[in-house]
C-alpha cells in the first residue's frame, strides 16, 4: 500500500487545494444552518421535482410528513398552554353556562329574528363583560409565607404570617388571598397597595390531631360577585407543617427499665471490662495494670482486680400499629404517645434505643427526627400474625435488656404470650395495653408483664415498679 507524500505548502497546487477544502467546509456549514432552519419549521417536507428518492432513500433536503404533523401538534399546544388556557381558566362554570345560553340565545335571536331572545341574549352578556372588568389587570405581588415554627406538638397552635408587598411602580387594586391549609382553605382581603406598600396577616393553625399539614400555596384571588369569572394566581409554595404526637416526660423513678447506670450484669467475668467485682491470685498471663498493689503489699502475694462483665441497656419500644387490634383513633392515638413518650425518655438519658411498628422502624439519629417518624405513622389495615411483633424485636436487637410494647384493647392474652415467646431468654417483657378511658392495672402473663393504660398522663405511675 502506497503513502502519498503531502504536498509542499507554498506550491500553487496547495495553495488551490486548500481553497478548495474551504469551500467544501463552506458548504457544508451553510447546508447544516439550513437543515436546522427546516427542522425548526417543520415545514419543508415535500420533495422538489426530478429528485425522487430511489428504494425508499430519503434525500437530504426532504422532512416526512409526519414530522410536520408533528410540528403543527406542537404548535398548537404550546398556543394552548400559553395563550388560550389561561384565559379560558378564568371563566367559572356558572360563567360557561351563562356564555352558553347567551350565545345560543345571540344566533338564535340573528337567525329567527326574534326580539325577545335578543334581549335575553343582552341581558346575559352584560354581566359577563362585568365580570371581566373584575378581573382584567395584573397584579405584581411580593408574597412572603413565614411559619414561626415547622413541628408542634398535638394541641398546641402554629403560628405564621403573610407578607403581601407592591414592588411595581403602579398602584394594585384590592383582592382577596387565599391560604391553603390541609383540606382547609383561609382567606382574607388585601387592601389596595400604593407603589412600596406592605400588608401583612397573621394566622394560628389549631393542631387537633397528629398529622403532616401542608401550608400552602398562597393565592390572589380576583372574581367578580357572581363568580362567573375567577382569576388566580400562585406566589408562594406550599410548607410542611409537622404535628408531633403528645409526650409526656418520665423520670427515671417512672421508667424503672432504665434506671441502671452501667447496664445489665451478667454471669461472666472479665478483666477488661467496667464494673469492679472482686480480688483474686494473680496467674500468669494477666495484665499487670490489674494488680491491686495495695492489696498486694498487704497479703505479701500478687493480687488482681477482677471485672464483671456487663452490657448496656438496649430498650426495644415495639408499636403494634394493626388497626385490628385498637377499638377506636383515640386509642391509637394513645398508643402512639406513649411510645413516643418512652422512646424520648430513653433517647434524652442516652441509653440505645431500637423503635419500630410492625411495617417501619423509626430514626433514631436525632430527637426531632424520630418524633417525626412518628408523626406520620398509620394504622396497617391488613391482618398479620402478632407473633411477628416478637420476633421483629428478636431480630433487630437480640442483645436487648427490654422490650416494651405497646398495643391496643382488643390484643388478647394469647397474642401477647406468643409474641413474649419470640424474645430471648432473660430479656426483660413488658406490654402497655392501651384501653381509652380505663384505670391504671398490673398483671402478668408468663413472665410478661401487662401494664393497662387509660390516660397518657398516667404513664409514669404505670411504669413505676417496672423491672423491680
Amino acid at each position: 500500500m502506497s503513502t502519498q507524500a503531502p504536498l509542499p505548502t507554498d506550491t500553487a497546487d496547495a495553495r488551490a487545494a486548500k481553497a478548495q477544502a474551504k469551500k467544501r467546509r463552506s458548504a457544508a456549514r451553510a447546508e447544516a444552518r439550513a437543515e436546522s432552519r427546516r427542522r425548526r419549521t417543520a415545514g419543508g417536507g415535500a420533495p422538489s421535482a426530478g429528485a425522487a428518492p430511489q428504494g425508499g432513500a430519503q434525500t437530504p433536503g426532504e422532512e416526512p410528513a409526519s414530522t410536520g404533523l408533528r410540528g403543527l401538534r406542537d404548535r398548537i399546544a404550546e398556543l394552548w398552554i400559553r395563550r388560550l388556557h389561561p384565559v379560558l381558566d378564568v371563566i367559572s362554570p356558572i360563567g360557561w353556562a351563562v356564555l352558553a345560553v347567551a350565545g345560543f340565545c345571540w344566533i338564535g335571536g340573528s337567525m329567527l329574528h326574534l326580539e325577545e331572545l335578543t334581549v335575553i341574549a343582552a341581558v346575559l352578556t352584560v354581566p359577563l363583560v362585568v365580570a371581566a372588568l373584575f378581573v382584567l389587570g395584573k397584579a405584581d405581588y411580593a408574597v412572603t409565607l413565614d411559619l414561626q415554627t415547622h413541628r408542634v406538638v398535638v394541641g398546641s397552635r402554629a403560628v405564621g404570617r403573610v407578607e403581601v408587598a407592591n414592588p411595581s411602580s403602579r398602584v394594585i387594586l384590592p383582592s382577596r388571598i387565599e391560604l391553603r391549609v390541609g383540606a382547609a382553605t383561609a382567606q382574607f382581603l388585601v387592601p389596595k397597595l400604593d407603589s412600596g406598600a406592605e400588608h401583612e396577616e397573621l394566622f394560628a393553625v389549631p393542631t387537633k390531631r397528629r398529622a403532616v399539614l401542608v401550608v400552602g400555596p398562597v393565592r390572589s384571588v380576583r372574581d367578580d360577585p357572581l363568580s362567573l369569572m375567577r382569576r388566580q394566581v400562585t406566589w408562594a409554595r406550599e410548607q410542611e407543617l409537622f404535628v408531633h404526637p403528645r409526650t409526656v416526660r418520665l423520670d427515671e423513678a417512672a421508667s424503672g427499665f432504665l434506671r441502671d447506670l452501667e447496664g445489665t450484669p451478667s454471669s461472666d467475668l472479665s478483666s477488661s471490662d467496667i464494673a469492679f467485682h472482686a480480688l483474686r491470685d494473680y496467674t500468669p498471663g494477666d495484665d499487670r495494670r490489674h494488680v491491686h498493689w495495695r492489696t498486694t503489699a498487704r497479703t505479701g502475694k500478687l493480687m488482681v482486680r477482677q471485672f464483671e462483665e456487663t452490657r448496656r441497656s438496649h430498650v426495644v419500644v415495639a408499636l403494634d400499629n394493626l388497626a385490628e387490634d385498637y377499638a377506636s383513633d383515640d386509642e391509637f392515638e394513645l398508643a402512639v404517645s406513649a411510645a413516643a413518650s418512652i422512646s424520648a425518655q430513653t433517647a434524652r438519658e442516652e441509653k440505645e434505643l431500637t423503635p419500630f411498628t410492625f411495617d417501619e422502624r423509626q430514626s433514631t439519629g436525632t430527637l426531632r427526627r424520630m418524633m417525626d417518624d412518628y408523626t406520620v405513622i398509620e394504622p396497617l389495615s391488613e391482618r398479620l400474625p402478632f407473633h411477628e411483633l416478637g420476633q421483629k424485636a428478636a431480630d433487630l436487637a437480640p442483645s436487648a435488656s427490654a422490650v416494651m410494647m405497646v398495643v391496643g384493647s382488643h390484643t388478647t392474652a394469647r397474642e401477647l404470650n406468643s409474641a413474649a415467646n419470640q424474645l430471648p431468654i432473660g430479656v426483660m417483657a413488658v406490654a402497655i395495653r392501651c384501653v381509652d378511658g380505663a384505670e391504671v392495672q398490673r398483671s402478668a402473663i408468663g413472665g410478661l408483664d401487662v401494664i393497662t393504660l387509660g390516660s397518657l398522663d398516667t404513664l409514669a405511675r404505670a411504669l413505676r415498679g417496672v423491672g423491680r
